[in-house]
């Protein structure tokens, strides 16, 4: 049918708005790889180096709340240029700085430039694609939140091994002005008007608090564990972890609270009282933490592990990279086709058997099975997990799908922070009172930390998958 053929301007708009949160999410991975080499360039412990990450994906999770504001308030095209100026302005402090904390300030705006995009690339789709097309264009887009940060690794370990790491950024910087901005400005349309939605500042700061309360609660837990097993006092950081866990969850229960009584509430929440859109909201706030903790965990394991180089350790994520790109439109065609239940499940038992395998062979892993390994996770990871988000949303009613969209990417985003800060610790307990980077005892220690990661991951993936399944049931007694 004529009226089910994507427009042109709608692919031009994916791609403009999509390469750009594509670069933000990679360059936040590519650094992953590049911890050792920065513990060593900045002076920090891992527990430190791992803010240059953490620190970005809280920001991101942080400005993912005002999306449906911004989306009710702005237009795209607005949008658009403000997430290319943050990440241009965050790509040119990378290059100059030479302080960690400087460091740190560029990551806070690259974070708020790709809290912009990704929704934006999430809400065009949603509001512009064919009805028979949402599965495999919502497909694409899960490219950006699948692939990039699987691949970000292999490109910071080939960039990292022939010049400076901060050429990464010099490369981004022509990208975005040469290619994401010029196709946005001509293919970005407006098919929605704008309304006078008003910001609640209140909210917003509670939701920010809560996040940022969350995830200095699991970073400074994993720091006074680590500490205590290394024979450290650890008071301190058991004391800032519960003030950050009573402040994180009490501001996002005055978040709640206030958003039911509010008569223009930041995100309207009403759609939640479904629990079959609720389940899915939990499982995709789990399997990133999973999905994009692994990059961390199978680079640092290659190389304080096995020994391997930079280069070879991001090498190690890119084949379970390159078959979700292919495989991310693949899973949301099979979506329109065959509906959620299938396509969704299938996905994820397969996914699991690769930290099963990874666990069952963590003490004698080498450089080809934990390549192997995670290419069978990432193949059903790319499969499923954009649908997920995807038959949530068409469960609730068309004018709440701009707040669904901000709940589910601050959700991603924050499992995303959450694993990063909860891998690291899992490693840095182990290394504690291991030696020296490079001996046999923190190689062997590293190996132990990581036998603990694949099994946590197990554990997580399992819940959502039960969290998945209970929904379909829900589902299926309605119809």
């Amino acid at each position: 049918m004529p009226d089910e053929r994507i427009p042109g301007k709608l692919i031009g708009a994916i791609v403009a708005v999509g390469s750009l949160a594509f670069i933000g999410i990679l360059t936040e991975t590519v650094m992953t790889v590049l911890f050792p080499q920065l513990m060593r360039e900045f002076n920090v412990d891992t527990a430190t180096v791992q803010w240059i990450t953490t620190i970005y994906l809280l920001v991101v999770a942080a400005t993912m709340p005002l999306s449906s504001y911004l989306n009710r308030r702005f237009k795209h095209r607005t949008l658009f240029l403000a997430a290319v100026s943050l990440a241009v302005l965050g790509s040119l402090i990378m290059i100059v700085g030479h302080a960690f904390p400087v460091i740190l300030i560029a990551r806070v705006i690259q974070g708020m430039g790709s809290g912009v995009a990704t929704p934006l690339m999430i809400n065009i789709i949603l509001e512009q694609s064919p009805k028979s097309k949402v599965g495999r264009l919502m497909g694409v887009g899960s490219l950006v939140i699948t692939v990039a940060p699987a691949i970000g690794p292999t490109v910071g370990g080939a960039v990292s091994s022939i010049l400076p790491w901060r050429a990464i950024f010099v490369i981004v910087i022509p990208v975005i002005l040469l290619i994401s901005l010029p196709v946005g400005l001509k293919c970005i349309e407006q098919h929605r008007p704008t309304e006078e939605a008003r910001l609640n500042p209140l909210q917003f700061v509670s939701i920010v608090l809560a996040l940022c309360g969350l995830v200095m609660f699991l970073n400074q837990a994993g720091v006074a564990v680590s500490a205590a097993v290394a024979g450290s006092s650890a008071t301190v950081s058991a004391v800032f972890a519960v003030v950050s866990l009573i402040v994180g969850l009490g501001s996002l229960l005055f978040f709640g609270w206030s958003s039911k009584s509010s008569f223009s509430p930041l995100i309207r929440l009403g759609w939640l009282r479904d629990p079959m859109v609720l389940l899915h909201l939990v499982a995709y706030m789990l399997l990133p933490i999973v999905g994009i903790g692994f990059g961390y965990v199978i680079t640092n394991v290659a190389q304080l592990s096995l020994g391997t180089s930079a280069f070879l350790a991001g090498a190690l994520v890119l084949p379970g990279a390159l078959i979700g790109a292919f495989f991310a439109p693949v899973g949301g065609m099979l979506y329109d086709r065959f509906g959620p239940v299938r396509p969704i499940l299938v996905a994820f038992f397969a996914a699991i058997c690769g930290p099963i395998l990874l666990l069952v062979f963590s003490m004698r892993l080498t450089s080809v099975m934990l390549a192997g390994f995670y290419f069978i996770f990432g193949l059903g990871y790319s499969l499923g997990f954009s649908n997920i988000m995807t038959n949530a949303l068409r469960n609730i009613a068309p004018q709440f799908m701009p707040d669904g969209n901000a709940v589910f990417n601050t959700c991603l985003q924050f499992g995303g922070a959450a694993g990063t800060a909860l891998f690291s610790t899992i490693l840095s307990v182990a290394q504690a009172g291991a030696g020296e980077e490079g001996g046999a005892t923190f190689r062997h220690a590293t190996a132990v930390g990581g036998s603990w990661t694949f099994a946590t991951m197990i554990v997580i993936v399992s819940v959502a998958i039960c969290c998945l399944i209970a929904a379909f049931r829900i589902g299926a007694k309605r119809k």
